[in-house]
Protein backbone atom coordinates (compact mmCIF):
# COMPACT_ATOMS: atom_id res chain seq x y z
CA UNK A 1 0.00 0.00 0.00
CA UNK A 2 1.29 3.46 -0.87
CA UNK A 3 2.17 5.82 2.00
CA UNK A 4 -0.58 8.23 0.93
CA UNK A 5 -3.21 5.50 1.15
CA UNK A 6 -1.95 4.50 4.60
CA UNK A 7 -2.10 8.13 5.72
CA UNK A 8 -5.66 8.47 4.39
CA UNK A 9 -6.76 5.30 6.17
CA UNK A 10 -5.19 6.51 9.39
CA UNK A 11 -7.02 9.84 9.11
CA UNK A 12 -10.34 8.14 8.39
CA UNK A 13 -9.88 5.80 11.37
CA UNK A 14 -8.96 8.72 13.63
CA UNK A 15 -12.00 10.66 12.41
CA UNK A 16 -14.33 7.73 13.07
CA UNK A 17 -12.90 7.24 16.55
CA UNK A 18 -13.27 10.95 17.22
CA UNK A 19 -16.95 10.92 16.21
CA UNK A 20 -17.73 7.85 18.28
CA UNK A 21 -18.64 5.79 15.20
CA UNK A 22 -15.78 3.44 16.09
CA UNK A 23 -14.52 3.60 19.66
CA UNK A 24 -10.94 2.88 20.64
CA UNK A 25 -12.20 -0.19 22.52
CA UNK A 26 -14.10 -1.44 19.49
CA UNK A 27 -10.99 -0.96 17.41
CA UNK A 28 -9.05 -2.93 20.05
CA UNK A 29 -11.66 -5.72 19.93
CA UNK A 30 -11.28 -5.80 16.14
CA UNK A 31 -7.50 -5.96 16.38
CA UNK A 32 -7.68 -8.91 18.81
CA UNK A 33 -10.09 -10.79 16.49
CA UNK A 34 -13.01 -10.72 18.93
CA UNK A 35 -15.32 -9.78 16.06
CA UNK A 36 -14.50 -13.01 14.26
CA UNK A 37 -16.90 -14.77 16.64
CA UNK A 38 -18.86 -11.94 18.31
CA UNK A 39 -20.94 -9.05 17.04
CA UNK A 40 -22.25 -6.04 18.93
CA UNK A 41 -25.92 -6.91 18.63
CA UNK A 42 -26.25 -10.25 16.83
CA UNK A 43 -25.17 -13.75 17.81
CA UNK A 44 -22.49 -15.16 15.54
CA UNK A 45 -20.43 -18.12 16.74
CA UNK A 46 -20.54 -16.67 20.24
CA UNK A 47 -23.09 -14.42 21.93
CA UNK A 48 -23.46 -10.77 20.97
CA UNK A 49 -21.69 -8.23 23.15
CA UNK A 50 -25.09 -6.85 24.17
CA UNK A 51 -26.19 -10.32 25.34
CA UNK A 52 -23.01 -10.61 27.39
CA UNK A 53 -23.56 -7.17 28.92
CA UNK A 54 -27.13 -8.08 29.85
CA UNK A 55 -26.17 -11.44 31.38
CA UNK A 56 -23.45 -9.91 33.56
CA UNK A 57 -25.14 -6.56 34.30
CA UNK A 58 -25.64 -7.20 38.03
CA UNK A 59 -22.51 -9.30 38.59
CA UNK A 60 -19.95 -7.37 40.65
CA UNK A 61 -17.23 -9.83 39.62
CA UNK A 62 -18.06 -9.63 35.91
CA UNK A 63 -14.92 -7.78 34.81
CA UNK A 64 -12.58 -10.28 36.48
CA UNK A 65 -14.68 -13.25 35.34
CA UNK A 66 -14.78 -12.14 31.73
CA UNK A 67 -11.11 -11.11 31.59
CA UNK A 68 -10.37 -14.67 32.71
CA UNK A 69 -12.57 -16.06 29.93
CA UNK A 70 -10.90 -13.85 27.33
CA UNK A 71 -7.45 -14.98 28.45
CA UNK A 72 -8.15 -18.66 29.27
CA UNK A 73 -11.21 -19.51 27.21
CA UNK A 74 -14.34 -21.15 28.52
CA UNK A 75 -17.31 -23.30 27.68
CA UNK A 76 -20.80 -24.22 28.76
CA UNK A 77 -22.14 -20.76 29.60
CA UNK A 78 -23.53 -20.02 26.12
CA UNK A 79 -23.86 -23.54 24.72
CA UNK A 80 -21.59 -26.24 23.42
CA UNK A 81 -19.19 -24.14 21.34
CA UNK A 82 -16.16 -23.28 23.50
CA UNK A 83 -14.43 -19.94 23.49
CA UNK A 84 -10.76 -20.52 22.73
CA UNK A 85 -8.08 -19.05 25.00
CA UNK A 86 -6.42 -15.82 23.92
CA UNK A 87 -3.11 -15.79 25.81
CA UNK A 88 -1.71 -13.14 23.46
CA UNK A 89 -4.19 -10.56 24.74
CA UNK A 90 -2.67 -8.58 27.61
CA UNK A 91 -4.56 -8.21 30.88
CA UNK A 92 -4.86 -4.48 30.18
CA UNK A 93 -6.33 -5.01 26.70
CA UNK A 94 -8.68 -7.75 27.92
CA UNK A 95 -9.95 -5.46 30.68
CA UNK A 96 -10.49 -2.58 28.23
CA UNK A 97 -12.47 -4.84 25.88
CA UNK A 98 -14.53 -6.34 28.71
CA UNK A 99 -15.35 -2.94 30.18
CA UNK A 100 -16.42 -1.75 26.72
CA UNK A 101 -18.65 -4.81 26.26
CA UNK A 102 -20.20 -4.40 29.72
CA UNK A 103 -20.96 -0.72 28.99
CA UNK A 104 -23.52 -1.71 26.33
Amino acid sequence: MKPTKIAKLALITAALIGTGVVSASEELAQSKNCLACHNVDQKLVGPSFKEIAEKYRDDAAAVDTLVGKVKNGGSGVWGQIPMPPNPGVSDEDAKAIVEWVLSM
